[in-house]
């Protein structure tokens, strides 16, 4: 295993996320124990000592379980990272209630490492607010030893994060973003990753395999880089590309079966970072696999023609996002911060901004299909 320096510790480069642990059945709740006892087990036993939790993972039954898997070791043989649930604005008020309620889940008596939970367009303000005191107490904690480390992590755009990081950032010792060879243009992973590195911010990675997909790459990609590294996986590459990624400090895969716990510590056995040839062919596969979405350039001709004064970039952005992973909750998440006027939805078809695209896009029908798209998420 190889493992990375922070500050006084030597943690394992490839950490466990316990979002995807397996379950039973189609109900995420319930957590087959014993096959996560099992994966924990042969985690620990080859080196893993990272392990990344969340009040909201699998239903609210994430904690409890790895609390239940890890109270089996020595206490001082693991380190354990959890998160204040700010994705839910109604929780901004019960910080020291959840924090409290966290301890007796996990059946620790400290955090080694504890996190201001998705920090996005949704959340920004409230998380900023003193009147919820979230900061204040989780610092207090820090304080009493409760927390030992604190940090954060972030869906929302670079402008987000900047703003937390201009009032927090001095108390903020890591930052986690979503970094992988998809992203790091797509949803500019680059500039976030260019932004902890300005601030002296060790990287946490999360979605290194964007859910999965980039384990399955179509026949023709594979091909291209097991001719390059016929002795490396298809997903091997996705942690080799992050292993040259300069201030990554920690990879957090949601593994979910043993199998996949075996694969990905073989891989981080050793540190093999991509050269330049490779990197290149990696990323131009990245690029043909996004040259499907909507090329808008964000040129902006377009919201000067629409009467309902949408901000159809920001929107065509998204529906990119939502279309390109298939739903998830990035999209949905996002327009919560935007009044329902400004919504897809509210597109009345007039094609005033298709008439002045350079690109000529279809936005009405990409609005309307955004629209259906959102639909069951909201009904």
């Amino acid at each position: 295993m190889i493992y990375q320096n922070f500050q006084n510790l030597k943690l394992s480069a490839l950490g466990l996320g316990a979002m995807r642990l397996p379950a039973s059945g189609d109900n995420l709740s319930e957590i087959d124990e014993a096959a996560a006892a099992e994966m924990v087990a042969y985690a620990m036993e080859h080196g893993i000592n990272y392990y990344d939790t969340a009040w909201g993972y699998h239903d609210g039954q994430s904690e409890a379980v790895i609390g239940r898997l890890l109270s089996k070791y020595p206490r001082e043989s693991f380190y354990l990272a959890t998160k204040f649930p700010g994705y839910d604005l109604s929780n901004m008020d019960k910080v020291e209630e959840i924090f409290e309620a966290q301890l007796k889940k996990c059946r620790v008596d400290y955090f080694d490492f504890y996190l201001f939970h998705n920090v996005c367009e949704m959340n920004i303000d409230a998380y900023l607010d003193p009147k919820y005191g979230i900061f204040a107490y989780l610092k207090k904690q820090k304080e009493n030893g409760r927390i030992r480390h604190l940090g954060f992590s972030a869906h929302g755009s670079c402008d987000i994060m900047r703003r937390f990081l201009d009032a927090y950032g001095d108390a903020m010792e890591f930052g986690q973003i979503q970094l992988n060879w998809i992203d790091w243009t797509f949803q500019n992973a680059k500039e976030k990753a260019e932004l902890l590195n300005e601030r002296q911010i060790p990287i946490w990675v999360m979605e290194p395999l964007r859910g999965g997909k980039l384990a399955a790459l179509s026949d023709e990609a594979s091909k291209k880089l097991l001719d390059l590294r016929p002795d490396e996986s298809v997903t091997s590459w996705a942690f080799r590309f992050l292993q040259g990624i300069e201030g990554v400090t920690m990879i957090l895969s949601g593994m979910s079966s043993l199998e996949q716990i075996q694969q990905n510590i073989q891989t981080f056995a050793s540190d093999r970072k991509l050269n330049e040839q490779e990197q290149t062919a990696l990323l131009g596969i990245a690029d043909h696999m996004i040259r499907s979405i909507l090329p808008c350039t964000a040129c902006r001709y377009c919201t000067a023609h629409c009467p309902k004064g949408l901000d159809i970039p920001a929107l065509l952005k998204l529906y990119n996002e939502h279309c390109f992973t298939g739903g998830g909750f990035i999209a949905p998440m996002a327009l919560m911060a935007i009044p329902k006027e400004k919504h897809p939805s509210a597109c009345i078809g007039c094609r005033s901004c298709e008439a002045v695209c350079p690109q000529q896009i279809k936005i009405s029908e990409a609005m309307s299909d955004f629209h259906a798209r959102l639909e069951p998420a909201s009904s």
